[in-house]
């Protein structure tokens, strides 16, 4: 079947399930190759990572590879390149599982340390900081990457002016893992970042990232990692054998801090190394700190191909005229007049040969001094490497005297040739008879003319090359006024922008953009950023909306916060607005905290009033004036009140009501047994009858006069009830 790196030229321009359009190859792997490309549906640029065609055959690895491209897909952080789609492209040549990215515009890790060689500790710490940030999130979600090397780390333009640092390859080897390609006896990885327990048993956990991210780290600090061997097992045994070596060892003057942190995380047993990248990464924060290590802007490098070289900028032409070479007959020589041409194809370079120790950097030369790398004729030095197969078993076949030495993990320099010489002229025949002296003025006169040009040639050489180029200076720890001092003496614009800082007090700079030591044009504005100390809490007064309360607060960079718990009452703020903030205005917090945002809930409710034995006038009218919304709520007996007087509310007494603020009103329907006295039996009934009562009549002797009742006269009765009455003649 053809591989993905047969078809790779085929598959420009091609278009993927009728949407996504196959641009140009961006980068290849022994399992993928990475292409430019464009959903054409959404007309958005995006990477196209197309597998290789053997493993589109296996169907467990084209199912594995889907669950793991979801599980990719849920890692939701900004330094991990986003997942958009995975799908099958299938056609008459073979079947194509391809995933399709972010697409990143910039380069890898690699183009950078192959650009630049060792970095210095606050880009190492700026770089590292977001790797770590992306394993972190990965490992929350239960995937471990497997994978991390300077390869799949991507740096690139993120806005106008800002850089991002993505990690790439989610869940990619995890999929191959379980596809059937590998089993117990089969390491699989790239060799130079393998974990101990990788090679060994296949183990991949957190902690195995952790160890890669560690050779990564050192990688960043020394410029090259730490083994190599005539073939990837070799690499592999001493991983498993050997103990990373201190960092101080290959560059002097490192903080010790830093070098314990480093082997920390390179331990060969897992169990002492840090847990996870959140783990990782909290220490690199606390190192930071200690050290004080400023943050800086990172330069986002072009990509580079193994077959050029890098050119070089007018900084670094100075940094190389003023670098001293080593006294080694062996070492790698700088030919500065080969730095100002333009970049050339490299040479092809024989089998390599092993690598010898690497040359010692000389005392007082610093952190950030070149280091000088002893490369003998016709090595290699380690470039980019891809995922790779190897033979567990084959590790056992392996002394000890076979592995080689470090890694230099820089590109090598191509052959200077020596400087042409040019032997004297010698009076012999042919030669030219000295001139006569009336001819000298004139000599003389072209002579002084030609050393003017030159003068004028080589003026204007230097001010197009190198003069008109200011280095922006290091500001980091200066106050506002000295910093824009020192970009003003180098001939700079300084444009200030304030930021919060946790750290750095408010008024002291923080960084440039572009960072220190970087070449601008004279005159060129160049931003300051400056602290403006920790963020406070914004002023919000009381009655603002909660929408505008929580744009305040995230303008500040804190973040809102709303508890329903804490919430109170207010006779001034209307409900629903803010009553204050907490912690107050003001107040100095880190970055990120929250701030309670307490909204009012309207005026505080008044118990409901006692209002037995009143009119109904009277209940409804001292409802009203405290807010309330009284109504009938019908009528009962209680032979207490008297008709028409309340008996009960609706809430009761004492109680408010929640949310509704109506008050039931019950009146009593009681009717008060009238005096009938000294009536006749027929002027009584009707009295009782026109109460709502019922008269029954009993007489002594015949119909007269009524001398008794019961109920007894000003009793309160239910309406209707009977009413006895007694008579006498």
């Amino acid at each position: 079947m053809t591989s993905v790196d047969e078809r790779g030229a085929g598959l420009i321009g091609a278009l993927l399930e009728q949407r996504y359009r196959v641009d140009a190859l961006l980068a290849h792997g022994g399992m993928s190759s990475v292409y430019r490309g464009l959903d054409t549906r959404l007309d958005r640029r995006v990477a196209i990572k197309v597998m290789d065609s053997r493993f589109a055959d296996d169907r467990s690895f084209v199912d594995r590879f889907e669950r793991e491209a979801r599980s990719a897909a849920k890692i939701h952080h900004p330094n991990v390149v986003a997942v958009h789609d995975q799908g099958v492209d299938r056609s008459p040549g073979g079947d194509l599982v391809y995933l399709v990215m972010e697409l990143v515009d910039g380069g890898t890790l690699r183009d950078l340390i192959s650009a630049r060689g060792a970095l210095d500790i606050p880009l190492a710490f700026a770089i590292i900081e977001p790797v770590l940030a992306a394993l972190a999130a990965a490992h929350r979600v239960g995937l471990v990457h497997r994978d991390v090397k300077p390869e799949n780390v991507l740096i690139g333009h993120e806005g106008e002016r800002g850089t991002t640092v993505k990690v790439g390859d989610f869940g990619l080897v995890r999929a191959v893992a379980s596809a059937g390609t590998t089993s117990s006896s089969v390491i699989l990885g790239t060799v130079a970042y393998l974990s101990p327990e990788q090679v060994t048993t296949g183990n991949a956990s957190a902690r195995g990232d952790v160890y890669s991210a560690g050779i990564l780290l050192y990688e960043m600090l020394t410029g090259l990692t730490p083994y190599t061997g005539d073939n990837p097992l070799s690499i592999a045994y001493r991983h498993v054998n050997d103990d990373i070596p201190a960092p101080s060892m290959t560059v002097a003057g490192l903080p010790p801090a830093l070098d314990e942190l480093v082997v920390r995380a390179t331990r060969r047993d897992a169990s002492a190394r840090p847990a996870d990248g959140a783990t990782f990464l909290a220490e690199v924060q606390s190192l930071r700190a200690r050290l004080a290590v400023p943050r800086v802007g990172i330069p986002v490098p072009a990509p580079t191909l193994a077959d050029r070289t890098m050119p070089v900028a007018p900084m670094e032409l100075r940094r190389a005229q003023a670098w001293s070479p080593p006294d080694s007959t062996t070492a790698t020589k700088l030919n500065l007049a080969d730095l100002t041409q333009p970049a050339t194809p490299a040479v092809a370079l024989p089998t390599p040969l092993p690598t010898p120790p690497p040359t010692p950097v000389p005392s007082g030369a610093g952190v950030n001094a070149t280091i000088v790398r002893q490369v003998p004729a016709g090595f290699t030095a380690a470039g980019p490497q891809g995922t790779r197969a190897m033979l567990r078993t084959d590790l056992d076949r392996l002394a000890p005297q076979e592995v080689g030495p470090p890694s230099l993990g820089l590109p090598m320099a191509g052959p200077v040739p020596p400087p042409r010489r040019t032997p004297p002229a010698t009076p012999g025949r042919g030669t030219a008879a000295p001139a006569p002296r009336a001819r000298r003025g004139t000599l003389v006169l072209w002579s002084l003319v030609t050393v003017l040009v030159l003068a004028i040639a080589g003026s204007v050489t230097w001010w197009f090359v190198d003069g008109r180029w200011s280095t922006v200076p290091e500001v980091a720890g200066r106050s506002t006024e000295e910093a824009q001092k020192l970009l003003l003496d180098s001939d700079l614009r300084a444009e200030l922008r304030r930021v919060p800082d946790n750290e750095v007090a408010a008024g002291v700079a923080i960084r440039t953009e572009p960072d220190r030591g970087a070449d601008v044009l004279r005159g060129e504005p160049v931003t300051l950023v400056v602290s403006s100390g920790r963020p406070k809490v914004p002023d919000v007064r009381a009655g603002t909306s909660v929408a505008a309360a929580e744009e305040a607060i995230r303008g500040a960079q804190l973040q809102p916060g709303l508890d329903d718990g804490i919430n109170e009452y207010s006779d001034e703020v209307d409900k629903g607005k803010v009553v204050r903030l907490d912690p107050e205005p003001g107040t100095e917090l880190k970055l990120g905290e929250r701030v309670e945002i307490v909204v009012s809930k309207g005026p505080e409710p008044k118990p409901v009033p006692d209002l037995r034995g009143k009119t109904r006038e009277e209940a409804f009218a001292e409802l009203e004036s405290l807010g309330y919304a009284p109504f009938d709520l019908g009528k009962e007996f209680d032979e207490d009140i008297d008709g028409g007087r309340v008996v009960r509310t609706d809430p009761s007494s004492g109680n408010v009501p929640e949310g509704d603020k109506r008050v039931g009103v019950v009146l009593s329907d009681a009717v008060t047994v009238p005096d009938v006295g000294g009536r006749n039996a027929e002027e009584a009934s009707d009295i009782l009858a026109s109460a709502g009562l019922q008269a029954e009549v009993q007489a002594f002797g015949g119909t007269g006069r009524v001398f008794g009742q019961n109920p007894p006269p000003g009793s309160r009765v239910q309406s209707g009830s009977r009413v006895v009455i007694f008579t006498l003649p």
